[in-house]
């Protein structure tokens, strides 16, 4: 099922959360070990209006969000993310950035992504990668 998802239907289901929404979300591209996402600057995201670079907070869910949307073909659904690590490696100035999500091993219980982010020049700004509960959810009870 999830191996048969078009770019339309992911970009629909990531953007179907209103911070995802608020973010600018876009799928780029959907491969069967990751994802690339496209985030739309926004001015919001600054946090020194002297120096004009994004707040690494913003920076830390793109990586999170990548890392785990890029599970999406094995696992037919985001989860949730148990250990998330981020590394910064230069300050994202205005402008739009890409994500990069890709799988580094699947499991019934546990997986691990990681991601990357890029400015609009290609440049690497951040880093990361994460520990997602991969467990099936518990059957719903009956009232």
């Amino acid at each position: 099922m999830s191996n048969d998802l078009t770019l339309d239907q992911v970009q629909a289901l990531i953007t179907w959360g209103p911070y995802h929404q608020w973010l600018g979300l876009t799928v780029l591209a959907l491969h069967d070990d990751g994802i690339e996402i496209g985030a739309k600057w926004r001015e919001e995201w600054v946090v020194n209006p002297e120096r004009r670079y994004t707040h690494g907070g913003i920076l830390a869910t793109l990586i999170d969000i990548a890392a785990d949307w890029a599970m999406l073909r094995q696992n037919g659904r985001p989860v949730p993310t148990i250990d998330l690590r981020v590394d910064y490696h230069r300050p994202a100035m205005p402008g739009d950035l890409t994500a990069r999500g890709r799988v580094i091993r699947g499991g019934t219980q546990f997986a691990t992504a990681e991601a990357q982010i890029f400015d609009r020049d290609g440049k690497l700004i951040a880093s990361g990668r994460g520990t997602y509960f991969t467990a099936s959810p518990a059957p719903a009870k009956s009232p």
